[in-house]
């Protein structure tokens, strides 16, 4: 089917490293890596536990960027997940859920998520007596809480049904775009297209937040949401 033609500069070009994808999604690196690789821990006396990778990374040398534009999505989804308040055991096999009921590769970048994942969940909830899906994912109208939506309300897709543009949830407000066609990927702001690493060194440098906002054009109070949502790294 045309609609679910993927194109290599969003499923196969590695654009971010696994310590930005993290950043970008305000989640731990260490978290993210086990998403990006898997994991396995050898617990003393116990069987040995294996997580499996549950978004897309590329195999590139150490140190490379190696998360493509569709990781990023898959990230946020389970990120979404993860803000629900989902354990990392419900997280996996949740997103295992989807990928098998969506029918495709990737399903977690296509629209479908948006339009049948809800349902896909309230069904297997139900079905299995998943209290905890059932009120941190799910309601019983068979549409996502509030928390999985503000995020998947964050992703646009293209024509061609597949995610195409994110704008990212480290500011409540909606300040920061990564778009794999504009960029390189790296994260612009919406209004005035600068790009957030060059505000960030600026303000790294000591300018102050009113010097920075002007010369690139951007409103103060979004030069400020972003440092702030920022800190530990612009600091």
């Amino acid at each position: 089917m045309t609609e679910w033609k993927k194109d290599g500069l969003r499923f196969e070009t590695p654009l971010y490293t696994v310590g930005e994808a993290a950043r970008f999604l305000d989640v731990p690196e260490r978290t993210f890596g086990n998403w990006a690789h898997g994991y396995v821990v050898h617990p003393k006396g116990r069987p040995t536990v294996i997580g499996d990778p549950i978004l897309t990374a590329v195999k590139t040398p150490p140190r490379f960027p190696e998360i493509p534009f569709v990781g990023l999505i898959e990230g946020t989804v389970a990120s979404a997940f993860r803000r629900a308040g989902v354990s990392m055991q419900h997280i996996r096999r949740s997103l295992r859920l989807l990928h098998h009921e969506i029918g495709i590769e990737h399903g977690l970048a296509s629209r479908r998520l948006y339009t049948d994942g809800a349902s896909i969940l309230f069904d297997y909830a139900t079905n299995e007596g998943d209290e905890d899906l059932l009120i941190v994912v799910v309601t019983g109208q068979r549409v996502f809480t509030k928390t999985i939506l503000d995020y998947l309300q964050r992703i646009t897709y293209a024509d061609d049904g597949w995610a195409d543009r994110l704008v990212l949830p480290i500011t409540e407000r909606l300040i920061v775009e990564c778009n794999p066609r504009r960029g390189f990927g790296r994260p612009l702001f919406i209004s005035g297209g600068a790009p957030m690493e060059d505000v960030l060194d600026r303000f790294r440098a000591g300018e102050p937040i009113s010097s920075v906002a002007k010369d690139f054009d951007l409103h103060p109070e979004d030069v400020e949401d972003v440092i702030r949502a920022s800190l530990p790294h612009a600091a």
